[in-house]
């Protein structure tokens, strides 16, 4: 889910860029001929038909790197080992993630535990983990909620010599924690903020609903977002935060109706911020006029994609972030952390410290061909 290191290198300023279609802000160079077609003349709904989706994501690749971890596993003892995957919140943004740690239960024959705080709490979170680490779980991937709160977990968990990685959201500033698999969250962000451009090629007002300010994923994200979006007319007029509460998020948005009547646009960084900027239009009757893209694709964003409502989702991979979390936790309980990390280094981002787990977008175009994915996976579609 998105709660939320900067990688602001021209490669990715320019793959972030690609799907943006060229023209806009033409009609300066074409004021007085009207017999040419000009991004000014493109309607949102045009704009919205022509947008063009990627569900790639990086699974090509993890699912290299699982076979090479399968492959040193072979014939090893793992009955010893029960790591456990932490996340910030109960969701269905998470449910993927779940489905992810059931898969490589079944395939290592291993029981890693999937742990979730009922809501987006610190201590709540903190004593999930502390009683794991009483129990001897053997490793953790986590999510979470306040990344300076797991100081004192952290530090406890590596003086018992137990591993911890980062998922969803980066750990940068422990540096007993050696990894991050996850979204690379300023490409995400820059990928939103592109999807942006080619729906409002005349520019306008968005806002951003976001359920933190302080969580790196979500810093990284918005700043992407951003920084996509210099060089044109469009505006980031307000960033509301809701604290992780879905009703606020669905106040922030009917507010922002209320304080920029010529609003144009939404950006939902956290998985329920669609819905709640996809409902705020559906009421203020601006469905195919104000574009929706949002992060995530919980279920009812899904509907609102189908419905028109939502024009983009752009996409985790979160069913990795579970999935790849067992065997890379089950390498590095068994075969030591420094020779798991020697197998995941070539797969690493530019920072090695990112083991990405991709980013997607999902259009109308390819929403066939992402309920194909999730199928694959042992995920229902809807």
């Amino acid at each position: 889910m998105s709660n939320m290191r900067l990688r602001v290198g021209a490669a990715v300023v320019a793959a972030a860029t690609a799907i943006v279609t060229t023209g806009c802000g033409s009609d300066s160079s074409s004021s007085s001929n009207n017999t040419t077609t000009s991004a000014v003349s493109k309607t949102p709904a045009a704009s919205a038909a022509q947008l063009q989706g990627d569900v790639a994501f990086n699974d090509a690749k993890l699912a290299e790197l699982r076979d090479k971890i399968k492959a040193q596993l072979q014939g090893k003892d793992l009955t010893q080992v029960n790591p456990a995957v932490v996340v910030n919140v109960t969701a269905a943004y998470w449910d993927a993630a779940k489905q992810g740690v059931q898969n490589a239960n079944k395939e290592l024959g291993m029981n890693a535990k999937f742990q979730e705080p009922s809501k987006m709490d610190i201590s709540q979170q903190l004593s999930i983990l502390n009683t794991l680490l009483s129990q001897n779980s053997s490793g953790f991937s986590v999510s979470a909620i306040q990344p300076s709160s797991l100081s004192s977990f952290i530090n406890s968990s590596k003086s018992k010599s137990v591993p911890v990685i980062a998922i969803d959201s980066p750990l940068d500033s422990f540096k007993s924690v050696p990894l991050y698999l996850g979204t690379p969250n300023y490409e995400a962000g820059q990928k939103a903020g592109a999807a942006m451009k080619q729906l409002l090629p005349n520019g306008g007002d968005v806002a951003v609903l976001v359920g933190s300010l302080t969580a790196l994923n979500a810093t990284q994200r918005i700043q992407g977002f951003k920084d996509a979006l210099q060089g044109t007319n469009i505006k980031v007029f307000q960033t509301y935060n809701d604290d992780g509460d879905a009703n606020k998020a669905l106040q922030n948005a009917s507010a922002a109706f209320q304080a920029d009547p010529n609003l144009k646009g939404f950006y939902g960084v956290y998985s329920y911020d669609g819905p709640s900027a996809g409902q705020a239009v559906q009421s203020a009757g601006k469905t195919g006029k104000v574009m929706v893209v949002a992060d995530d694709a919980e279920p009812k964003t899904l509907d609102l994609l189908k419905a028109g409502v939502v024009q983009a989702m752009v996409l985790q991979q979160p069913y990795q972030q579970g999935y790849m979390s067992v065997y890379i936790l089950a390498a590095m309980k068994v075969l030591g952390v420094e020779k798991t990390m020697a197998l995941i280094q070539p797969y690493l981002s530019q920072d090695k410290l990112t083991l990405s787990s991709g980013v997607g977008l999902v259009t109308k175009s390819n929403l066939a061909q992402y309920q194909q994915k999730l199928s694959s996976f042992g995920l229902a579609s809807s």
